[in-house]
C-alpha cells in the first residue's frame, strides 16, 4: 500500500498538477476518492454497532423490569410463594446469555470502528498521513471472513461485571428478604432455612444450590476479568489484544484463559506452486503480492519430469491474488494452499520479541 503522486496532463503554459493517487494491489483511486469511500463505510459501522448497542440496553431493560415486576409481586401479599423469586433468577441468567450473544455482534462491529479510528483517522492527524502496515489487511480479512473478536465467554464475563452480578445480588438480598419477613420473623435458623424448601427439596438443598450459584457467578467474574482481548468501546487498539496468537509465548494467557480467548491474529498461509514457468510465475508474485518467493526442485512421478516447486507465505486476503497472478503466466500451473501455524520474519510477526 502506498501513496504516490502522478502527474496530470496539462497545456505547456499550465503548471504541472499534483494528482494523489492511492495504490493498492492492482487498484489506483485518487485520495479523496478513497477517502470518501472510507467515510461512508465508518459510517456504515458506526450505525450498525448503534443498533446492536441499543440491543444490548434492550436486554438489560428486560431484565431490570422483570425483576422489579417480580419483587412487587412477591412483597406485596404473605401468601405468595417465594419459588417465584427464584423463578425470576433463572429468567434473569437467561436475558444475560442473549446478551452476551448480542454482545458478541456488537464487538464485531465496534471492532472495525476501532480500527479505522486509530489506524486511519488518527493517523490523518499526524502528518505525514501514515497508516500502520497492517491495518487495511486486518479490516479486509474481517470483511470477507468475519469472525467475533471476543468470546463467549468474555462477552458472558463482561455483561456480568458491569451489570447482571448487580441484579443477581438484588434477586438474592429480596430473596433472604422474603423468607425472613413473611409471613413472619422466624424463631429460629432452622425455621429460616424450612422457609427456603421447594417441594421435595428441603431447605438447605436450596441454600446450597443459591450458594454454589453465586459463587459460580462470582468466581466466572474474577476468572475472565482479564480476557479483555477485544478493542471495541473505548479500549487501545495497541497492546495485548492480539496475545492469543500463541498462548504458550511468556506473558501470553495460559491454560483455562488460554482456551476461552478465541484466536485475534491474521490467519497464515502457505503456498507451494508446481509450474514450468519459474521465473515468470515468481516474478508475477514478487510484483503484484511484494511477497518473496523460494524455489525448490522437484520430480513429478507420475511424468517422472523434473518440476519447480515454489514457496510462497501470504495471509488470507491475499490468496485470490496469489492465483490471478500464477493463472497470468502459467494457467497449468498447481496451486496448493495450506494454513500455517506461525510465519515468524519477512513482513509477518517479528522473529525477536520486544522486551
Amino acid at each position: 500500500m502506498a501513496v504516490k503522486s502522478t502527474k496530470a496532463k496539462s497545456k505547456p503554459s499550465e503548471e504541472p498538477v499534483e494528482e494523489p493517487v492511492w495504490t493498492y494491489r492492482g487498484y489506483k483511486l485518487k485520495s479523496g476518492e478513497f477517502v470518501t469511500a472510507m467515510v461512508h463505510f465508518f459510517r456504515a459501522e458506526v450505525s450498525r454497532a448503534n443498533v446492536w448497542r441499543q440491543r444490548l440496553d434492550t436486554t438489560t431493560n428486560w431484565a431490570v423490569v422483570s425483576t422489579g415486576a417480580t419483587l412487587s409481586i412477591a412483597f406485596s401479599q404473605a401468601n405468595v410463594h417465594h419459588s417465584i423469586v427464584i423463578l425470576n433468577t433463572f429468567l434473569v441468567l437467561w436475558f444475560l446469555f442473549i446478551e452476551a450473544r448480542r454482545y458478541r455482534y456488537y464487538e464485531l462491529w465496534s471492532y472495525r470502528v476501532r480500527l479505522m479510528e486509530t489506524d486511519f483517522y488518527a493517523a490523518m492527524l499526524v502528518p505525514p498521513f501514515h497508516p500502520s502496515p497492517d491495518w487495511a489487511e486486518n479490516l479486509a480479512e474481517n470483511l470477507l471472513t468475519p469472525s467475533f473478536p471476543i468470546s463467549m465467554s468474555e462477552a458472558f464475563g463482561r455483561r456480568l461485571r458491569r451489570n447482571y452480578f448487580w441484579i443477581f445480588l438484588i434477586i438474592a438480598m429480596a430473596w433472604v428478604a422474603k423468607l425472613w419477613l413473611f409471613p413472619q420473623a422466624p424463631m429460629s435458623t432452622q425455621e429460616f432455612v424450612d422457609r427456603a424448601a421447594v417441594g421435595h427439596i428441603s431447605g438447605w438443598a436450596v441454600f446450597g444450590a443459591a450458594i454454589v450459584f453465586y459463587v459460580f457467578l462470582a468466581i466466572f467474574a474474577v476468572v475472565t476479568v482479564n480476557m479483555t482481548r477485544a478493542t471495541g468501546e473505548v479500549l487501545p487498539r495497541f497492546g495485548d489484544e492480539t496475545a492469543t496468537a500463541a498462548p504458550s509465548e511468556q506473558g501470553k494467557p495460559k491454560g483455562l484463559l488460554a482456551r476461552m480467548i478465541p484466536r485475534q491474529r491474521r490467519r497464515q498461509l502457505l503456498a507451494l506452486i508446481i509450474t514450468d514457468k519459474t521465473d515468470a510465475v515468481s516474478n508475477r508474485i514478487l510484483t503484484d503480492l511484494k511477497r518473496g518467493v523460494t524455489a525448490m526442485e522437484g520430480k513429478g512421478m507420475y511424468t517422472g519430469k523434473d518440476r519447480s516447486i515454489l514457496l510462497c507465505a501470504l495471509t488470507i486476503t491475499e490468496v485470490h491474488n496469489l492465483k490471478s497472478a500464477v493463472a497470468k503466466e502459467d494457467p497449468k500451473a498447481v496451486v496448493i494452499v495450506s494454513p500455517a501455524q506461525e510465519i515468524l520474519g519477512g513482513g509477518f510477526s517479528p522473529l525477536t520479541q520486544k522486551k
